[in-house]
């Protein structure tokens, strides 16, 4: 029997870097930061970069879609491969798996290969033996962007008295957001005896299985959009004996996604909702102050603002982004503002009034209670408006959702009944 090695080992895992990824309708936003936004996903690559040239890792492992769809032209692919020489300069080998954004029947630009990277093959899987360190990395690329078939079985039997890494870009059983590829699951992977599983294709991070193996989607390295929340980065993990004994998230994001719910119930002043704003805000930016923060703000509840909104739209959104001005602790950027404000009203008493509060009041509830007459009664009366709402006039009226008709619903209300208490009704 071999006695097992001793050699320590330190590696990167990281996926789904989806560089240059277009963050399309940016120039919509008035006062985007737009040059940070677009370059943040090169930014966090080079962040991985110096991380793992200052931890002085052995491998970074790179698991699938590191470009984000066809290269238009050369400028991403000349990126990532000084970024790959900068790794190699430091002695650090890389391996990578293309997934199905940069599979090989979807990239057509090619530059010449960098030693030291191993690019997996789509063909068939492979193994490569590093004797040095007491590894062997495990791996096969997608062939083109739609890869339905299980790829572990393929992959190659655990190398003896090594510490054996599979890197995969796989969706596993299915995860909520992401197409099915190359699915598989993890009794399928643990029968494979491997030690880790160095997954890709997911973009939130996922610890699936803590050890023997384990097996992690480290989620993708820069959020994109606002549905990718939360810290974004890569794996660094520690190897000591055949055994992991440290193993950790790093965040790398450039730029941080939120999406925030501000509970407004009993707030009357614009200068208490932006109080609450910057509360909220506190928690979420703490721990991670030197980036922009990424804001989609969603105000809901009962409250006193709702008739002031109604009076004079845009005051909640330009309160929440006055707010920012005053906010020191970090850089923010606020996204969009979403209300689902109610007016704080005795919808009971207001019912039984005999004048045109209690008639407003009362048609609203009763279109409220029956989701096929809202929808006709809204629809039937749109074209009847002279200039729709900015939320309303590029929209399909066909494809709206319960939820949205009761929102413009509760927002007509609001707009009638203040107009009605400023005229004395």
């Amino acid at each position: 029997m071999q006695q097992q090695r001793e050699t320590k080992v330190k590696f990167i895992h990281a996926a789904d870097l989806h560089i240059d990824s277009p963050m399309r309708g940016l120039d919509n936003y008035d006062g985007a930061p737009v040059d940070l936004l677009r370059g943040a996903s090169r930014k966090a690559l080079i962040g991985l970069v110096d991380l793992a040239l200052r931890e002085k890792v052995d491998l970074v492992l790179l698991a699938g879609d590191i470009f984000d769809r066809e290269l238009g032209d050369f400028r991403a692919a000349l990126f990532f491969r000084e970024q790959m020489i900068r790794l190699v300069g430091g002695g650090i080998r890389v391996f990578v798996v293309k997934g199905n954004h940069d599979a090989e029947g979807q990239i057509s630009k090619r530059l010449p290969d960098v030693q030291g990277v191993h690019v997996f093959s789509s063909r068939a899987a492979e193994v490569i033996d590093l004797a040095d360190l007491g590894v062997a990395v495990h791996g096969r690329s997608f062939p083109d962007r739609i890869v339905s078939e299980d790829l572990i079985p393929s992959y190659h039997e655990p190398v003896a008295d090594r510490f054996n890494i599979g890197v995969l870009h796989t969706s596993l059983t299915g995860r909520v957001g992401h197409d099915t590829y190359a699915p598989t699951d993890v009794a399928t992977l643990l029968a494979k005896n491997y030690d880790y599983f160095a997954l890709g294709h997911v973009h939130a991070r996922e610890v699936v299985r803590e050890s023997k193996p384990r097996i992690v989607f480290p989620g993708n390295l820069q959020g994109r959009k606002v549905s990718e929340t939360g810290s974004k980065g890569c794996e660094l993990v520690i190897v000591d004996g055949n055994t992991i004994t440290s193993a950790e998230h790093v965040s790398l994001d450039v730029v941080r996604w939120h999406d925030l719910t501000l509970d407004a119930t009993g707030l009357e002043t614009v200068t208490s909702l932006a109080q609450k704003f910057q509360d909220t805000c506190r928690g979420c930016v703490a721990s991670a102050q030197d980036r922009l923060h990424a804001m989609r703000i969603t105000v809901q509840g009962e409250s006193a603002l709702h008739a002031l909104e109604a009076r004079d739209p845009g005051t909640i959104a330009a309160a929440i982004q006055a707010a920012t001005q005053d906010f020191e602790a970090a850089d923010l950027w606020i996204e969009s503002v979403h209300l689902e404000l109610q007016s704080p009203i005795d919808r009971e008493a207001a019912a039984q009034r005999p004048d045109a509060v209690g008639e407003v009041v009362r048609l609203v509830d009763e279109l409220a209670a029956n989701d096929d007459e809202l929808r006709i009664w809204i629809l039937a009366n749109l074209d009847k408006l002279p200039n729709l709402p900015s939320d309303l006039a590029d929209v399909d009226s066909g494809k709206l959702t319960v939820e949205q008709l009761r929102s413009f619903l509760a927002d007509a209300e609001a707009t009638v009944l203040s107009k009605l208490s400023a005229a004395g009704a």
